[in-house]
């Protein structure tokens, strides 16, 4: 039976991912229950909504029933962040059209045939310069969910280079999201951290910049160590019995039958001036006001206008490409109660009116701290609230009011302060299951969060000491200008 085309999230995996979601959401539900309710002050100040650190007060708990937490995933679609999750959503079924439209067109076999024969000597090296490269746009760009559209094209070329999906997930949205992590210039952390901070904007790269090369190179050695495994026994691959059931440990396209229709080529330069497009979009959008609120639909409308073109362009017929688009967008429906799911915990516990409370209460651990103990402690506190609140920009707006004076007190620099709150917010995007991109990426990749957790342990117990360390350096030097 001919496969789907397009990527196709599993049952396996849709149902591992869903269970693990509504234990979260039961978990979110019950701290409202158990946690007291509390509020801080807002105010606005150009546009944005920030905190009067010493506002803080015990509410009456809200009214919010047992039954609403089930209901949460329905009710987000006209909540505070509606129009965010609503984008998303937008975003993965157009591309995932374009990809399904890409692959059965015979464009992207075309396209990686030619990559994977000018590279196959010389493969670990196209994975180093793969992995940088994604680190870069996250590190500089603070691009993340925006590399969503290129995640199963680089799926598909590590399979086409002997690997498995989970390099392909290593070298694309894996690198970002280390990047994003210990990034030099991110306009979605250090940038608005730093303008809430009142420091001068990007400050601080001297030693930004050594540490983006130390987690670069953790990151390197991470990846070339699994490859290399691979290449040595192909049954090392965490994914072994299921690419053997799938039939996906040889390549995932046949490249010997790459289409040689004289309109492939012309599709693959159409294609390829589109994604040129996108990457013009995504290099100036962080830093073009008209641009950045709209760079993820941007991309996704570009990525589905380039699938469907050059689709035409080459010549297959309007009836295959139909069914394509019908396979992406199906294989790729599931994700979407993901997503809901994912965003539900945030709802939950921000209509339990308990976030304020929880910030409120381990602000009090630095009363008295040491500066080390007290840039731990805010550290710490980005990963519990990055639990709740996905979005980099939110939280900085959440956290950065209430701790910035309390790390004046206890001899925490400010430009510390960021930092700390950049590594506690960045390097759990693709480790917590609540984070939309990390249940999107996996999805594609028919992996279950548990295989994703052991394949990418390691590296988290190489991440962390090296972020105590380098906050530890931090402290020493008092990392300023203040």
């Amino acid at each position: 039976m001919e496969s789907k085309a397009g990527a196709q999230i599993s049952q396996k995996a849709f149902i591992q991912s869903a269970v693990i979601l509504l234990v979260l959401m039961i978990a979110a539900g019950i701290l409202t229950r158990v946690i007291p309710a509390g509020s801080y002050q807002r105010y606005q100040v150009e546009g944005r909504s920030l905190i009067d650190p010493a506002s803080y007060q015990v509410i009456e708990r809200p009214d919010y029933p047992i039954w609403r937490w089930f209901s949460a995933p329905v009710e987000v679609l006209w909540g505070e962040d509606s129009l965010i999750i609503i984008t998303i959503i937008v975003f993965i079924v157009l591309v995932s059209g374009a990809f399904a439209v890409l692959e059965k067109s015979g464009i992207l076999t075309a396209l990686l045939g030619k990559i994977v024969k000018r590279f196959r000597s010389r493969r670990y090296v196209l994975l180093l310069v793969i992995a940088l490269f994604f680190m870069l746009l996250g590190g500089f760009f603070g691009l993340l969910e925006e590399i969503i559209p290129l995640v199963p094209l680089l799926i598909a070329l590590s399979y086409s280079l002997g690997w498995d999906a989970l390099v392909g997930l290593g070298m694309s949205i894996l690198a970002t999201n280390i990047g994003f992590s210990a990034a030099i210039t991110n306009p979605f952390t250090i940038g608005v951290a730093q303008r809430l901070a009142g420091l001068p904007l990007f400050s601080g790269a001297l030693l930004r910049l050594p540490v983006f090369l130390v987690f670069y190179a953790a990151l390197a050695w991470f990846l070339l160590s699994y490859a290399r495994r691979i290449d040595r026994d192909p049954a090392s691959s965490l994914l072994y019995k299921e690419d053997q059931e799938k039939g996906t440990r040889k390549p995932l396209f046949d490249l010997a039958d790459t289409d040689s229709r004289s309109g492939i080529g012309k599709a693959a330069l159409v294609f390829g001036f589109f994604v040129l497009l996108i990457l013009a979009v995504l290099l100036t959008g962080p830093f073009v006001p008209t641009i950045a609120d709209y760079t993820l639909p941007l991309v996704g409308v570009l990525f589905f206008a380039g699938g469907l073109v050059s689709g035409f362009v080459s010549g297959c017929p309007g009836r295959l490409i139909g069914r394509a688009l019908k396979e992406g967008i199906l294989g790729l429906a599931p994700g979407i109660p993901l997503i809901l799911m994912a965003a539900s915990t945030k709802h939950i516990v921000s209509n339990g009116k308990v976030i304020d409370t929880l910030l409120y209460q381990g602000s009090h651990l630095l009363e008295g701290a040491s500066p080390l103990s007290a840039v731990l402690i805010i550290f710490l506190l980005a990963l519990v609230v990055e639990f709740f609140v996905a979005s980099a920009g939110a939280k900085a707006v959440l956290m950065m009011p209430i701790l910035l004076p309390l790390a004046d007190l206890v001899g925490v620099t400010r430009q510390l302060t960021v930092s700390a709150y950049c590594f506690g917010d960045g390097f759990t995007n693709l480790a917590y299951p609540t984070n939309a991109i990390l249940l999107i990426c996996i999805g594609l990749a028919s992996i279950s969060y548990g295989k994703w957790i052991r394949f990418t342990a390691k590296l988290w117990l190489m991440v962390f000491p090296l972020v105590v360390f380098f906050l530890w350096i931090g402290s020493l030097i008092h990392f300023g200008p203040f």
